[in-house]
């Protein structure tokens, strides 16, 4: 039997929305690491978009009732509200190459209900 789904309702609500909309985006570091089932510990989801300015982006948060703050001098980038306190966006993958590149060499992995 599969071990149950590391997310909310909420939390699989949103990730539905980004991909019904065709958000481009990827899920990175540990995160993806145990998604793939990797016997690691991670507090949160790793977010990598495209382009954080894209209107999808926002369109898909909205219909969530959660929202893209942007970063200030003291905090990064950051999503807010139901169902979006797990997910952080990463903003820069040392080591790695564009997100255009890195997207071709992506794993799709389905979560919930098939």
């Amino acid at each position: 039997m599969a071990a149950p789904l590391p997310f909310s309702a909420n939390e699989l609500r949103l990730l539905e929305v980004l991909l019904k909309r065709e958000v481009p985006f990827m899920v990175v570091g540990f995160s993806a690491a145990t998604l793939q089932g990797a016997p690691v510990v991670t507090q949160d989801v790793d977010f990598w978009f495209e382009n954080l300015g894209e209107a999808k982006i926002s369109r898909a948060l909205e219909e969530v009732g959660a929202a893209y703050v942007p970063p200030s001098i003291n905090d990064p980038p950051m999503l807010a509200g139901p169902g979006a306190d797990l997910f952080d966006i990463v903003i820069r993958l040392d080591g790695l190459g564009t997100f255009s590149d890195e997207i071709k060499n992506c794993v799709e992995i389905r979560l919930g209900r098939q």
